[in-house]
């Protein structure tokens, strides 16, 4: 029998949607299967009945098929008004708390917390209510006056006030290093030496010399040298960086109460065992991670900094993009968000994507390093820093030549999780992968690094020479590389020494050796302080022995300004191992550029690595004692 349908038309919002009910006359006959679509595009389905409960659908029965019928016909007819009433309803029960909490206590951390959370998120709420109101008119309005001016002039207009605000920003910034750097900190010229000697080199090896546009060369570097000159020169601003290093840190620590749970608390807080204590903050911070992406969180925020470098650089979207999500994720994971646009991207724009991907490390590892004991406040701006400087140097080692071909900023890859849940089943799945690569790497280069050591050690002691080890020859072979980015001298020979274990085998390693060091110098700041007296320590080789408490600091110590250098220099995935790993991810996401990427992956990662540099020269000509 065939059924009988009621066809029923709801207008809102200038939609037509179709409801299709069926008569009770047919109803115990069909299977049942209503959808209602709504402007948003969402489906709302009751599944249909099975033979046998047909003939029940009188009664109860019908009367919840009936209910079930109305509200997925209301739902659909008035979903985007609900879905509003469900948010104001949230922000409006949000600023009630807020009130009370503000009323029952004020002055506090936490209150102050509060504060400056709400007063952002108020900031952003209404930026986007703007945008949403005004944005299109803006946007017709720019359109009609750019089609009254003519494209000369327009050019003309747009290229002299670009070269006015460089000139005008290199000058203040000059102004500055000279008047506040230089006068009471004149060691710290070194590393203007290092910018200047790395800007030159990359010039001269450039694939085009003749083709370099100076104009993202020149702001990536300028934003990079102010968000450190914020950081790192202002009192506010490293209070309130050091400020977020703290809740960082507070953050991640929770990844604890998972471990214990599993692990147990002898081998996660009494003993530390890295696979208990470190890899599981790797877990939670992907599991989050991956909960941001599936809310749009994520996407919002990688867009609007993508925007704003785009903006500033005047380098395609797609890349800008590239550049911001890597500040949060890792090499492998930022392409995905630009995904639609790689098939057609130019060479230069692979170089940029590559660059930016050795040049910063993922939100994931970051929490294993702040684990360590390396600050997070530093690992955070390291990151920030690194993104304009990986697009600066990127741009000036391998020029545009092309016209570009990804203009759409919103063109970005989505979740396809379907709801919390699942995202976060599948970040802590996903999170595995990453793990277990972790710990195989390590063990990895650790076996080989010993091979290698003990094997020059035996070649040593063949012609008379003690303790030659990679780590000894690192130590002279990247020694102008520590000196220009300022590190103290007695410094340099182990800043070195980092920067070849980061460059030759990963920087998971690297990172480790410092956190020795910065505990090293935690511990013997506290010993002098209280035994205050030069004769109760003394050196042992590299070694450091505290007599009294009968502790021995293996490696010695370096300063707090070395400490932060190296942090910087540190702070990306440009290494050896790494060119595999990134290569293999961004074959699989666009096999046809397959040729072209294994053509510049080696190119890419020398240039992450110096953009690294950079950042650590960045550090060390704006560090500042502020008696941390």
């Amino acid at each position: 029998m065939n059924s009988e349908h009621t066809s029923v038309e709801m207008k809102d919002q200038g939609e037509i949607n179709h409801g299709y009910i069926q008569t009770e006359t047919n109803a115990k006959e069909q299977n049942h299967d209503l959808k209602q679509s709504n402007g948003d595009g969402n489906k709302f389905q009751i599944e249909p009945m099975d033979n046998e409960e047909e003939e029940n659908y009188t009664g109860c029965p019908g009367v919840a098929y009936k209910i079930q019928t109305g509200v997925a016909i209301a739902v659909g007819k008035h979903g985007s008004r609900i879905k509003q009433a469900v948010k104001l309803l949230f922000l409006v029960l949000y600023f009630v708390y807020f009130g009370y909490a503000m009323y029952y206590e004020f002055g506090d951390e936490g209150s102050i917390r509060l504060l400056v959370c709400t007063v952002i998120g108020v900031v952003l709420l209404l930026i986007h209510i703007f945008n949403r109101l005004c944005g299109s008119k803006i946007k017709l309005f720019d359109s009609g006056e750019k089609s009254f001016a003519t494209e000369r002039r327009h050019r003309k207009m747009k290229r002299y006030t670009g070269r006015f605000l460089m000139v005008a920003v290199f000058l203040g910034l000059a102004a500055y290093i000279i008047y506040d750097v230089l006068i009471d900190y004149p060691q710290n010229a070194v590393s203007i030496a290092g910018l200047a000697l790395y800007i030159i080199i990359f010039y001269i090896f450039s694939k085009n010399p003749a083709k370099v546009k100076w104009r993202p060369v020149f702001w990536g570097f300028a934003l990079q040298y102010i968000f450190a000159l914020v950081i790192l020169r202002t009192e506010w601003g490293y209070q309130a960086f050091q400020w977020l290093g703290d809740r960082v840190t507070e953050f991640l620590n929770y990844s604890n109460a998972g471990a214990v749970f599993v692990f147990g608390d002898v081998l996660v807080n009494t003993y530390g065992v890295f696979a208990f204590r470190v890899l599981p903050v790797v877990v939670f911070f992907y599991t989050v991670t991956s909960v941001l992406y599936y809310l749009g969180v994520m996407q919002v925020i990688v867009k609007k900094m993508g925007m704003f470098l785009s903006f500033c650089l005047g380098t395609s979207p797609a890349e800008s993009l590239n550049a911001a999500g890597n500040i949060f994720v890792g090499m492998t994971e930022a392409p995905l968000m630009i995904q639609p646009f790689l098939e057609n991207m130019t060479k230069s724009e692979l170089h940029a994507v590559m660059t930016g991907g050795f040049a910063t490390i993922a939100g994931s590892v970051l929490g294993a390093y702040v684990n360590f004991g390396v600050p997070a406040n530093h690992l955070i701006t390291a990151s920030v820093m690194s993104a304009p400087a990986a697009l600066a140097i990127s741009k000036l080692a391998y020029p545009e030549t092309e016209r570009t071909k990804s203009e759409d900023m919103d063109r970005m890859g989505k979740s396809k999780d379907r709801n919390v849940i699942e995202a976060i089943s599948s970040g802590a799945g996903n999170s595995v992968k990453v793990v277990a690569a972790i710990a195989v790497n390590v063990m990895a280069f650790l076996c080989v690094l010993e091979f290698v050591n003990m094997t020059l050690d035996w070649f040593g002691d063949r012609v008379g020479v003690d303790g030659l080890s990679f780590q000894l020859i690192c130590s002279y072979v990247f020694y102008p590389i520590a000196f220009f980015m300022g590190t103290d001298v007695p410094d340099c020979r182990k800043v070195a020494e980092l920067v070849g274990i980061k460059t030759f085998t990963n920087e998971f390693l690297a990172y480790k050796e410092l956190s020795i060091l910065i505990a090293n110098r935690k511990n013997f700041t506290q010993y002098t302080a209280v035994w205050n007296a030069s004769s109760d320590w003394f050196y042992q080789g590299d070694d450091i022995i505290l007599h009294h408490v009968n502790q021995t600091l293996k490696k010695g110590i370096i300063s707090d300004k070395s400490e932060v250098i190296a942090t910087y220099a540190l702070c990306g995935f440009s290494n050896f191992g790494s060119m595999g790993i990134f290569l293999g991810g961004m074959s699989a996401l666009v096999p046809s550029r397959r040729g072209d990427l294994s053509q510049i992956v080696l190119r890419a990662m020398i240039a992450g690595n110096v953009a690294c540099f950079l950042t650590g020269c960045i550090a060390g000509l704006l560090y500042k004692d502020y008696g941390t």
